[in-house]
């Protein structure tokens, strides 16, 4: 990794190893919840080792404990520098999951709910999500992010990207408003992130301990590892940073041992070999 920071929109710098809010209320949407005092000592605890970008969503909830509410009970005040990213777009299905898609009508009241849950004025960040649990493509995004850009312009959101699409969708948006990040599921998909990284827009994947620009083999990863007294989770993330100045990795947990695992990989050095060794 030969830069640490990226700036989002050219104004918002944060350091390109972040933190994802959506464990911190359960491990997984199935899975158990977790008490609000764990969320907080994470969050809390992930700022102090130097996190300044938080990605987080209305939607990562389970019962009564919600992401957002965290953030603003951890850290509010907000730290000057800190920048927080949220998404708009899915809603609870019958099964509560978040799989059905908001109307264009419906993303002004998703922002304001935001707004109020964070307790800013202005929110840094606003991703349009795109789509269900399936991969990005195949649908217009044009009415829905015209509505997040006219929120935009009324002082409510300070910048807009979009998440889960295609580079198809990504030229849509652009001829709307300025996108300042694309989050997408981690994938071999080097075209979209040389897009990215060409036009000053960050790659900000998602299940993104996939590993590298392909599927890891485990016994490279292991033996890198080992050779250089990590983890493997820390050579994971430490790779995923190499692919391009543009990336920023939001790995996320409610374990507070976890957490520190993962933000030492920020000062893990992979040479030219280790990389060519892990992606064979």
């Amino acid at each position: 990794m030969t830069t640490t920071t990226f700036a989002l929109g050219g104004d918002l710098t944060v350091n390109r190893l972040g933190f994802g809010a959506m464990r911190l209320p359960m491990s997984t949407f199935d899975g158990p919840t977790r008490t609000p005092e764990n969320g907080i000592a994470v969050l809390r605890r992930a700022v102090e080792l130097g996190v300044n970008h938080i990605d987080t969503a209305a939607f990562y909830a389970r019962g009564d404990v919600r992401a957002n509410a965290l953030i603003r009970e951890a850290l509010a005040p907000y730290p000057d520098d800190l920048v927080i990213a949220t998404k708009v777009g899915p809603l609870p299905g019958p099964d509560g999951h978040p799989s059905v898609q908001a109307t264009p009508d419906q993303l002004r009241a998703l922002v304001e709910a935001d707004l109020t849950a964070l307790g800013v004025d202005r929110l840094d960040v606003v991703n349009l999500r795109v789509g269900g649990m399936s991969g990005p493509g195949g649908e217009s995004v044009a009415e829905r992010f015209t509505a997040l850009a006219a929120l935009r312009e009324e002082g409510l959101i300070r910048h807009l990207g979009v998440s889960n699409i295609d580079a198809a969708q990504l030229a849509e948006a652009r001829a709307i408003a300025p996108v300042v990040c694309v989050q997408n599921p981690y994938a071999d998909d080097l075209a979209l992130l040389t897009e990215c990284e060409a036009a000053g827009i960050a790659y900000v994947p998602f299940f993104l301990l996939g590993g590298g620009r392909e599927p890891l083999d485990t016994t490279r990863l292991t033996k890198v590892a080992t050779r250089l007294g990590a983890t493997a989770t820390q050579v994971q993330l430490a790779l995923l940073l190499t692919a391009s100045p543009a990336m920023l990795a939001i790995p996320g947990t409610g374990n507070l041992a976890h957490l520190e695992e993962n933000m030492a990989a920020r000062d893990l050095v992979l040479t030219e070999e280790d990389v060519a060794e892990l992606r064979g």
